[in-house]
């Protein structure tokens, strides 16, 4: 008897779905809150240097992450 649910699609979906729908927006809101959150700047009112290096790292991920997948989509990958 043929299965009716495709498990292996459907675990793809789930996973791809915790990664981009949940992880992307999550690995943005650590990146704001690494530039904005307590302790964050100096005593000169600046952000230190290695908070912005570890917030733009995460919002450079989420953005190649969008901007690979847009570019995956315009080449027929659907």
């Amino acid at each position: 008897m043929q299965s009716f649910v495709e498990w292996e699609a459907l675990g793809n979906i789930l996973l791809y779905g915790l990664l981009v729908g949940a992880g992307l927006p999550t690995l943005f809101a650590i990146g704001v809150r690494i530039m904005a959150g307590p302790g964050a700047k100096d005593e000169s009112g600046k952000v230190t240097p290695g908070r912005l290096v570890l917030a733009w790292l995460c919002f450079g991920i989420c953005l190649v992450a969008i901007l690979g997948a847009v570019a995956y989509i315009a080449a027929g990958g659907h």
